[in-house]
């Protein structure tokens, strides 16, 4: 947890770069971003040097070569424990034109560390204003992988508050429950094909420490963690240059963040690859045909952007793996052939293990759509039994634009601090999914369809000729609850309301063609 004095500093930074005309928060978090890997880069460099020299060998890893650039300045001057003591217009020289240009240079070598950094560029020319950045950043004790993972989430937590660019960032509490859901192991090769900031990969990881610390002290096990667990893909080089600092920051060393049309580029090389998928897909879009990979639209012919990350998920998964993602509510009742030849594939073809319909207001400042969680097993033989549904009405935090917490920082999340009463349950869902969750097989079956959660057998879902997904099918309201609704139960309703309009706009766009 960030204390109170580090969140103020986080926030003195910020508001220097708006202060400073650097106002879109992307591009605040993006030139932070630089300065926190010219930090790092000095880190290891003296890291390497402090190994040297206790054991009394040669540097085996020098970042910074000795001598000076093709423009006369010394390679040591580009160190980052070194301009920091520069006056504010030497400092800038040294950056924008040595430094900036040195990191494009490890990019194009292909280093590990450098690969995203091929066309960093300086985002502002104001040289007192990076003269504080520099000594702010300074002043963060980021010495600690907690701490500099936390501070890293606190600055990125500004992209979704600002109200711009949100899109990238999917609620952190969200991300847990998906990651508590499906349970990663040490041995798991997990992938997030529209990675964005890497939350998922970085919950993941952060579970697998939590949750299997004995992984670090076995050095095959180390190695995958650090070198072969974590595939993200992504078409924005903004947003790899931050997934990659935050898995940086987070503690993995060299995860595999890289660029890619996840959409648009065939699969064949890695198809079959992966254990496990999370994933949070952009959806509401439609694609060209001919933009499309050609072997997902061999699983399903479609133009629709969820749907064909849904077959790509079906395609990346190696035999036994598990996927968690979300998925607009249109997936789960749409009437096209496309709609209906995935579910039927989910449901008959794999093993789908649940429906976790999220609140409306979820993905809020930013976007309305209704959404769900879809959990399954890609085994290509069937072995779909029942199919568990839980319909999560409070994920903590109002569902309005504000999106104000409604329980104090011990009481929020899937995991939460402290036990939640009865009355802080109406707040906040998240802890009473996994419960629940971890009685699919047992009591859940005998939970009736009035109740949150629920099972409904494979056969009545394929007794339907759609394979209908939506939990107010199958969901039902006691008549006397009717005559004397709730206003919780006046809001399900307007959800359903809701969900039937959707259903109907999703039907006639696709008509339209």
């Amino acid at each position: 947890m960030l204390t109170g004095e580090i969140r103020n500093q986080v926030d003195q930074i910020w508001n220097a770069f708006w202060s400073g005309g650097v106002s879109n928060p992307l591009s605040v978090i993006e030139q932070i971003t630089y300065l926190l890997f010219i930090k790092r880069l000095d880190d290891l460099h003296t890291l390497e040097e402090n190994k040297a020299e206790t054991l009394g060998i040669p540097m085996e890893r020098r970042v910074f070569p000795d001598g000076a650039d093709e423009r006369g300045r010394a390679y040591a001057d580009m160190r980052w424990s070194r301009f920091k003591n520069f006056e504010p217009r030497e400092m800038m020289t040294v950056v924008a034109d040595h430094v900036f240009p040195f990191l494009r240079t490890l990019g194009e070598e292909g280093s590990s560390y450098g690969v995203h950094m091929k066309d960093a560029r300086l985002g502002f020319t104001n040289a007192a204003l990076l003269a504080k950045a520099v000594e702010m950043l300074d002043k963060i004790p980021m010495e600690d992988r907690d701490t500099k993972g936390d501070v890293y989430e606190y600055m990125l937590g500004k992209i979704a508050s600002a109200g711009q660019n949100g899109q990238f960032r999917t609620p952190r509490h969200i991300i847990q429950l998906m990651v508590e859901l499906t349970e990663p192991t040490p041995n798991d090769v997990i992938c997030d094909p529209a990675a964005g900031t890497c939350g998922f990969l970085v919950a993941a990881g952060e579970y697998l420490r939590r949750r299997h610390p004995a992984l670090f002290r076995n050095e095959k096990q180390r190695k995958h963690f650090h070198t072969r667990m974590f595939h993200g893909f992504d078409f924005d080089p903004t947003m790899l240059r931050i997934g990659s600092m935050n898995m940086t920051l987070h503690g993995v060393e060299n995860p595999d963040i890289s660029y890619r049309d996840s959409l648009g580029q065939d699969h064949t090389a890695d198809a079959g690859t992966y254990s496990l998928v999370l994933a949070n897909p952009p959806f509401a879009g439609s694609l060209d045909y001919e933009a499309t990979a050609k072997d997902l639209q061999q699983i399903v012919k479609t133009k629709k952007t969820e749907l064909l990350f849904l077959a790509l998920f079906l395609r990346l998964l190696k035999t036994g793996g598990r996927a968690a993602i979300i998925v607009p509510d249109g997936v789960l009742f749409g009437s096209s052939n496309a709609h209906q030849k995935l579910r039927r594939m989910l449901v008959e073809d794999h093993k789908l293990d649940a429906v976790v319909k999220l609140p409306s207001g979820v993905f809020r400042p930013y976007a309305g759509v209704s959404t769900a969680i879809l959990v399954f097993t890609k085994t290509g033989v069937g072995g779909t039994d029942n199919v568990w549904f839980y319909d999560l009405q409070a994920d903590g935090y109002s569902l309005d634009d504000k999106r104000a917490a409604l329980l104090p920082a011990e009481k929020q999340g899937a995991c939460p601090r402290e036990a939640l009463s009865e009355e802080e349950h109406a707040k906040n869902n998240l802890p009473d999914v996994l419960m629940r969750w971890d009685e699919r097989n047992s009591a859940e079956k005998k939970r009736p369809r009035t109740a949150q959660s629920f099972s409904v057998p494979k056969a009545e879902i394929a007794a339907s000729s759609t394979y209908d997904l939506s939990l107010n099918r199958y969901k039902k309201v006691e008549h006397e609850d009717q005559l004397h609704a709730a206003p919780a139960d006046i809001i399900r309703d307007l959800r359903a309301l809701e969900t039937e309009i959707s259903s109907g706009l999703t039907r006639l766009e696709e008509m339209l063609g």
